[in-house]
């Protein structure tokens, strides 16, 4: 064998090989930070507009879960008002706002989360513990008040909601399409029904 030419060639290609290998293998290891999902502390903040085609029919998933309860829903086969089951008693307002409205903005200044629904509704909680009601102008003159809680846990935030019927909600808001679209997914039980209301909904960031 010749020494010199195995030198001047395999030796060199060798090397070159390692040397390609270990930029693959850096690229491989970058490629994960560069398409990490949204920051959700820092994205979460803007007007998000519902996006119909994505989102579960709130009307369905509440007469499924009257009829999970062993109730009968009243919509009838061919009745397809929308937000049918909308407008219960003054208790239930949160459970329609985070069920039916279309329009939500975020306003983010951890620990404060400020979420304003239509009609100005607004809920204030904070993200580290602290509880903080729900409120709407003139809407609680009678007593009584809705409270909620946050907490961010991997990547996403975790709102837990206590209307005063004694209900609950849990809510799980994460970020998709590059922070552009919000998905909130919800466990919804009112006090008066016996199986929980389950229900994913989609927002777009308006522009």
């Amino acid at each position: 064998m010749d020494i010199a030419l195995f030198c001047r060639v395999v030796m060199p290609t060798k090397f070159l090989l390692k040397a390609l290998f270990a930029s693959l293998l850096i690229a491989f290891l970058a490629a994960p930070a560069s398409a990490q999902a949204p920051e959700i502390r820092m994205d979460l903040s803007g007007r998000w507009v519902i996006n119909d085609e994505l989102s579960d029919n709130t009307d369905d998933k509440v007469e499924e879960a009257i009829e999970a309860g062993g109730g009968k829903g009243s919509r009838g086969f061919f009745n397809r008002q929308e937000d049918f089951y909308r407008g219960g008693p003054p208790e239930h307002e949160l459970y329609d706002r985070i069920s039916y409205d279309d329009v939500l903005t975020i306003e983010v200044n951890v620990p404060e989360l400020r979420f304003t629904y239509e009609d100005n509704f607004q809920r204030v909680f904070h993200s580290d513990g602290r509880r903080r009601r729900a409120s709407a102008t003139g809407f609680y003159s009678e007593g009584g008040t809705d409270f909620s809680s946050g907490l961010f846990e991997d990547n996403s935030l975790v709102v837990e909601g206590r209307p005063r019927d004694g209900g609950f909600t849990i809510e799980t808001y994460t970020l998709e399409s590059s922070g552009n679209r919000l998905r909130i997914e919800m466990t919804i039980q009112p006090d008066s029904f016996r199986e929980p209301i389950e229900l994913v909904r989609y927002f777009d960031r308006a522009e």
